[in-house]
C-alpha cells in the first residue's frame, strides 16, 4: 500500500511517497492504490492549491483509506473538509488535521 504526502515546501516523512503540486499528486491517484494521504492547501504563489485535488478525488470516485490534512490555512481546511466529508464514502476516515507522530513512526517503521 502506498502512502502519499502533498506539500510544496515540508520535508516528506519517511514511507510516504512525495507530491510537489497538484498535478503531480492527481497523477498518483489516479494511478496507485493510496493507504493515507496527507494534504497541504497552498502550493505556492499561483499554483493549484489541495482543494483543486480534492475536487479531482470527488469528481473520479477516487478514496483512499485515510485523509489528512496538514495544512496550516485554516481556510484551505475548512473547504477541503467540507468537501471531502459530503462526499467521501464510509470507508474512507477523515481527519481534520495533520498526522499524529505515531501514525507517522508506524509508515516509517513498514518501509
Amino acid at each position: 500500500m502506498n502512502h502519499l504526502f502533498l506539500d510544496d515546501y515540508r520535508a516528506c516523512p519517511k514511507g510516504f511517497l512525495l507530491a510537489r503540486n497538484a498535478d503531480e499528486c492527481k497523477l498518483m491517484l489516479g494511478e496507485l492504490s493510496i493507504g493515507i494521504l496527507s494534504l497541504d492547501y497552498d502550493l505556492g504563489y499561483g499554483e493549484s492549491t489541495g482543494l483543486e485535488v480534492v475536487e479531482y478525488m470527488v469528481k473520479e470516485q477516487i478514496w483512499p483509506h485515510e485523509v489528512y490534512l496538514h495544512t496550516s490555512s485554516e481556510y484551505g481546511r475548512m473547504q477541503m473538509y467540507r468537501l471531502l466529508s459530503e462526499h467521501a464514502p464510509i470507508t474512507t476516515e477523515l481527519h481534520y488535521g495533520p498526522m499524529p507522530d505515531e501514525v507517522k513512526d508506524k509508515v516509517a517503521q513498514q518501509a
